[in-house]
């Protein structure tokens, strides 16, 4: 699995503590993390408007299978990610909360509040989180004897999602601010993490329109 990291201004500073968690998990099942942004408060400027367009592409193109974010509340990221199609975000304060949202409704990107009770200890709940929510297969239902109606509810609001009630995502793209989408995509790691890992040639193109 491919897993992109990324964080907004306020809790840049935060970037390392997440990431050197986050790859412990990740190198230990052997996924492949990629920090995009912001990795310090110095690194290329990014509110969690920006996450929610960054988040958007890297799993609409299938650059990423999914994405680790969050703010200070975490609400913003959580509400900006699940205004694309194609994005089912999770809200996650501890490892329950990640577990159940992997078993439940097998989404593919949870938002951390990381200013909200991020005291001490603070990166051990983070590495319990990482490990509940990439251990073993998703989507096996909480309880289990419940599985076959909670994939067939998630597979429902996911459709519901993509086909119904949202456009094609090169058209959302091309609906928003032009200046806000370039700075967005604009950070040096997140254009490596896209152009190395993008499935999607007329994403690419579009992208490449903005740069």
């Amino acid at each position: 699995m491919k897993i992109a990291l990324m964080n907004e201004f306020s809790q840049a500073a935060k970037n390392p503590i997440i990431f050197e968690k986050l790859n412990l998990v990740a190198t230990q099942q052997n996924h492949i993390v990629f920090n995009v942004g912001m990795k310090s408060d110095n690194d290329h400027y990014l509110t969690y408007i920006h996450l929610g367009i960054m988040a958007s592409l890297l799993l609409n193109s299938k650059a990423v299978d999914f994405v680790i974010t969050g703010c200070g509340t975490g609400q913003g990221a959580l509400m900006s990610l699940n205004a694309y199609p194609g994005v089912v975000c999770g809200y996650c304060i501890e490892p329950t909360d990640a577990f159940l949202f992997a078993q439940i409704n097998n989404g593919n990107a949870l938002s951390i509040p990381f200013a909200k009770g991020f005291g001490w200890g603070a990166e051990l709940n983070l590495q319990n989180i990482f490990e509940k929510a990439f251990s073993g297969e998703k989507g096996q239902g909480y309880p289990p004897e419940r599985k076959e109606s909670q994939n067939k509810n998630a597979e429902i609001l996911f459709d519901i999602k993509q086909k119904i009630v949202s456009r094609s995502y090169s058209e959302i793209l091309s609906s928003l601010d032009s200046a806000m989408v370039k700075q967005a995509f604009s950070g040096e790691l997140f254009q490596k993490c896209f152009f190395e890992n993008n499935q999607n040639p007329q994403l690419a193109e579009l992208v490449k329109s903005y740069l």
